[in-house]
């Protein structure tokens, strides 16, 4: 743990760095469905700990394996502020709440541009960990809402294809516009 203040020119420079290893809009491994992960190895082991660090020099609270380039069922996401970061290998939604709850997401992989999300409220989720064991959660409120929106980029989703259509048109052109 650091006590450096987040402003600080050298967490800047992580954050410049981790951003500059996430794939971005455009990058066709974004649209592409990942493949179900069916080996457990310290190779695997070893990209849910590089992830875990990008996604934290990032300053991002889930991250999913096409944003970095590899088409695994991959994803890591924080589930709560003192959680350690959950690793989800071949994560499936079993069950979704009928209440859904519209709130803003950013995306690492979408620049600055932020939309209106409609997200179940609450989700059960069957994963397995980096070594194979079977985890299942039951995420409410923030914590089911990031483990979808990661889990729709394993499916090759991104938050603009969620998001009313107005909205989507204005981020799309705040993109072009670059900002």
């Amino acid at each position: 743990m650091s006590s450096r203040a987040l402003d600080d020119p050298v967490m800047e420079q992580r954050r410049l760095s981790a951003l500059s290893q996430i794939r971005q809009m455009g990058d066709p491994v974004l649209r592409a469905p990942a493949l179900t992960i069916t080996e457990f190895d310290e190779a695997l082991a070893d990209e849910a700990e590089r992830m875990i660090a990008i996604m934290h020099d990032a300053r991002g609270v889930g991250l999913a394996a096409p944003q970095v380039g590899s088409l695994r069922r991959l994803a890591v996401v924080m589930t709560g502020e003192d959680a350690p970061p959950a690793v989800l290998c071949n994560p499936e939604i079993t069950w979704r709440s009928d209440e859904e709850e519209y709130d803003y997401e950013g995306c690492l992989s979408i620049g600055e541009i932020s939309v209106e999300v409609p997200r179940a409220v609450a989700i059960r989720v069957r994963a397995q960990d980096v070594r194979g064991n079977v985890i299942e959660l039951e995420p409410e409120g923030f914590a089911a809402r990031v483990i979808q929106h990661e889990l729709d980029h394993l499916d090759g989703v991104l938050i603009l294809d969620r998001t009313a259509p107005d909205q989507r048109r204005e981020a799309l052109k705040a993109l072009r516009d670059g900002g």
